[in-house]
């Protein structure tokens, strides 16, 4: 009976050695909020690929790339930058194989591709998530 109580209390301190507070259990840090205004040039600088090309993203990223309050839109509008460049290599691909009568297919999906991942990653950016385009080159990073 003695073993018995002398286990039970071994048992009990390696629970509690096991037994992290609540207090003293790390704590995340809040993500820093972004400004209404950040989340717009971060969404506008990916919809307005779709129609102006990386002029705007290149732009955006310019008049904010030194600002350390506007992270999210710095790097929204890099991964922006970057998908329209790679959607203009796409398109001098498209056009070199035009010659060969598959360019047509090829300039035809780049311009579906530009259209539904510029507004997919503007939704995201809307709600405040960093939207990554997939098979992008990213030059600037």
């Amino acid at each position: 009976m003695i073993k018995e109580l002398k286990m039970s209390e071994y048992e009990q301190n390696s629970q509690v050695e096991n037994h992290v507070p609540a207090a003293v259990q790390p704590v995340e840090p809040p993500a820093p909020a972004v400004s209404d205004d950040d989340l717009n040039l971060a969404m506008l600088s990916h919809l307005l690929g779709i129609v102006l090309g990386f002029l705007p993203s290149l732009i955006i990223w310019l008049m904010n790339k030194d600002k350390a309050d506007k992270a999210f839109v710095n790097d929204q509008a890099k991964e922006a930058l970057n998908f329209q460049i790679t959607v203009i290599i796409g398109y001098v691909a498209g056009s070199i194989l035009s010659a060969v009568l598959i360019g047509f297919l090829v300039i035809f999906l780049v311009v579906v591709a530009n259209f539904v991942l510029c507004i997919v990653a503007a939704l995201a950016a809307k709600k405040g998530e960093a939207y990554r385009y997939p098979f992008t080159l990213r030059l600037l990073k």
